[in-house]
């Protein structure tokens, strides 16, 4: 009997299932696509029903050569790529590359690379599914269709090398409009006043805030109005009207989508969506386990679904029970619904066992992979675990038809709160044991002056959740959006904040006014909708393209017709050039903005474009300035490097200690983000920003 030969992607894939397999295996990889659109032109036939026209990618001339050499020994033929669209269609390229019959039985899919995983898989191989392919094929094409048609049009009319992408310029719209928002904004002063109040019967005092009166909420808009009240009150008498003692439960939420995931590791773990997505899928495709061999820690990385299977839901059962006890899982297991729309033939992301603890393996795993498998492997647990319970207490307080009110909770039962806990965990507020009917005595009034600020800018992180809640892209396109709009220099960072640059900002103007439905949000969430009904079988793949493309060949006609040339003036800096004196000029690169000389091609001389802090090194007394680690994380060093070595991973302010004269920082450390502290390490000193 010949060998059976199975083909994934990824050559660590491959190394992963060949070990489950045994001899009678091949098993190859594909090293992604083989067959795409060629990148020198168009490749799609628009005038005769959009057939597109595929070529073997260059460079991969001697990778389809193996595969049909290993094809030809082998008696069966599986074609196991990823379970998703991208991966069906990567499938049904080789297999038109190999000749294989479309009828024949020859895909095969798994959630999870383990042994069993891909055994029973092979057990049921399906023919390739032509819906999920065209569907594909239908994203793939309307996006070299926008790609290929408006490219051109910015180069010759703004400035060359630009692109426009279908959806990254939705993402780059839904960041301009932010910034237009915060450019807009009116900050409007308001005030809240706080009563520090005390019980002579069991000697405690507390905090109230002013509410308003009987007839409702008052709004404390100026420093009068506080004023005004603060007479009416301060000889007047605080008694306590009401008081409510519940027992409210908190339940935990599932485990995570594609979305979440990449959410939560910014802000746990400040990862960006694409270092999230690179260790996640090192997880998947299998990791070297000490005593146990390689194998995949989590499921599948890009899905929507928060399914979770019978087994797994099993071994999650077993495992708390043993390491929390009976009272930590619930009388019947947590079952969570997909929104619609899901593709639920996949699971959340998880564990692939319940049983493999993070601390277990984590002297086989990187420092990362091990804080991305925990943030996984905790979220799962805790998504099974019985609910948290808190006491919460209200109590209202009357002065002179004045309403101060106060809430306070105390953690009864922690429940899935001792695994994991969502966003940050507040302080709790724990009031004294006061009752119905007491007076209190009024200790201080304390009044703050207020400003309304504007919306904050998108990270990558609430970026990711508004494109996922308006319908833009899907699992595997969040992270791929967000990183081509930061290399193309339409959005740079700022700290952690996404802002639109200069030529970002021109782009999207162009886009919002001859191709308002390339932007539009609400039609790309259709046209994502339209490819979900082509992957259903509801809609053809060429129908949905010929309803698109009328309308856009019009805009493309008029944008060609009426748009004028843009001049984008480059920003002239003081420094000269090392070798012909001219004033050097701010280029975009693809790793950020550089210093280049105006007489290029004659002169190509550059240099980093570093920008300064108005702060003195506190070793030299030199300008600290602005550097960045090969990785791209940011620091601060002394501008006379290498002779002087000062450097901080935390920014450095113009104030100076008022203890000890010493240098302040801002803490970059989650504990205490918020707050300067004094780099002396004798003086300690820190102050809130």
């Amino acid at each position: 009997m010949g060998k059976k030969l199975l083909i994934v992607e990824s050559p660590t894939k491959s190394k992963t299932i060949g070990k489950f397999l045994g001899r009678n295996y091949k098993v190859v990889a594909s090293m992604g696509h083989v067959i795409d659109l060629p990148k020198s032109r168009l490749g799609v036939n628009i005038e005769d029903g959009f057939v597109p026209k595929y070529i073997t990618i260059r460079g991969k001339g001697d990778i389809v050569k193996k595969l049909k050499t290993e094809a030809k020994k082998s008696e069966k033929i599986y074609l196991a790529t990823d379970p998703d669209r991208e991966g069906e269609a990567i499938s049904w390229h080789i297999a038109n590359v190999l000749d294989i019959d479309k009828n024949e039985p020859c895909r095969i899919e798994f959630n999870e690379i383990t042994k069993n995983a891909v055994k029973d898989a092979i057990k049921n191989p399906r023919k390739i599914d032509q819906n999920l392919v065209d569907a594909q094929q239908a994203r793939r094409i309307l996006d070299r269709i926008v790609g290929y048609k408006i490219s051109p049009l910015l180069w010759r009319k703004v400035k060359k090398g630009l692109s426009a992408g279908r959806v990254q310029s939705v993402a780059i719209r839904i960041i301009c409009d932010r910034e237009e928002e915060i450019g807009r904004f009116k900050p409007e002063e308001y005030w809240t006043l706080a009563a520090i109040l005390y019980d002579n019967d069991i000697k405690a005092e507390f905090e109230t805030e002013f509410y308003g009166n009987k007839k409702g909420k008052i709004k404390l808009n100026t420093k009068e109005d506080v004023d005004r009240i603060k007479k009416e009150i301060e000889n007047g008498v605080f008694e306590v009207i009401y008081k409510s003692k519940k027992e409210k439960k908190r339940y935990p939420t599932p485990p995570f989508t594609t979305s979440r995931l990449q959410q939560e590791a910014s802000n746990k773990l400040g990862f960006s969506t694409k270092k999230t997505m690179l260790i996640a899928q090192q997880l998947y495709e299998g990791i070297d386990i000490k005593g146990e061999g390689t194998v995949g820690l989590v499921t599948y990385i890009r899905t929507d679904s928060v399914r979770v299977s019978n087994e797994a839901r099993k071994q999650a059962k077993e495992y708390i029970l043993e390491q929390y006890g009976s009272k930590y899982y619930p009388d019947k297991p947590n079952m969570y619904k997909s929104k619609k729309g899901t593709q639920d033939a996949h699971e959340a992301i998880r564990p692939t066992s319940a049983f493999r603890a993070p601390d277990d393996i984590k002297n086989s795993l990187t420092k990362d992979q091990y804080k991305l498998y925990k943030l996984i492997f905790n979220k799962f647990i805790s998504s099974q675990m019985e609910y948290a319970i808190y006491d919460t207490v209200t109590i209202k307080i009357s002065c002179n038809d004045y309403i101060f009110k106060a809430t306070g909770s105390t953690l009864k039962f922690p429940g899935f709160l001792t695994v994991y806990t969502d966003g940050e965990e507040k302080d709790e507020n724990i009031l004294p044991d006061i009752n119905k009917g007491d007076d209190l005595s009024l200790l201080k009034l304390n009044d703050k002056q207020h400003f309304t600020k504007p919306p904050a800018r998108y990270t990558e992180a609430s970026l990711v959740q508004t494109l996922e809640e308006k319908g833009i892209g899907r699992p595997s396109t969040y992270s791929p959006i967000i990183n081509t709009i930061l290399t193309r220099g339409y959005v740079e960072r700022e700290e952690r904040y996404l802002k639109p640059t200069e030529l970002g900002t021109i782009v999207n103007d162009i886009m919002k006014e001859y191709f308002k439905d390339i932007v539009d949000v609400q039609f790309t969430a259709n046209m994502e909708q339209d490819l979900d009904f082509i992957e259903e079988g509801q809609k053809n793949w060429n129908e949905v393209l010929e309803e698109f493309y009328q309308p856009f060949s019009d805009s493309l006609k008029n944008a060609e017709e009426q748009m004028e040339k843009i001049e984008i003036k480059e920003e002239v800096s003081k420094e000269k050039c090392e070798k012909c004196g001219k004033n050097l000029v701010v280029k975009q690169g693809r790793y950020g903005k550089f210093l280049a000389c105006p007489g290029f091609p004659e002169c190509r001389f550059t240099k980093p474009l570093v920008q300064e802090l108005n702060v003195k090194c506190p070793k030299c007394g030199s300008n600290v300035v602005v550097k960045k680690t090969k990785k791209g994380r940011r620091f601060y060093g002394c501008k006379n490097y290498p002779d002087c070595d000062f450097v901080s991973w935390n920014e450095p302010v113009e104030k100076k200690c008022p203890e000890c004269g010493g240098m302040m920082v801002k803490n970059k450390s989650r504990k205490s983000k918020g707050k300067l502290k004094c780099t002396n390490d004798d003086c300690g000193y820190t102050e809130k920003l």
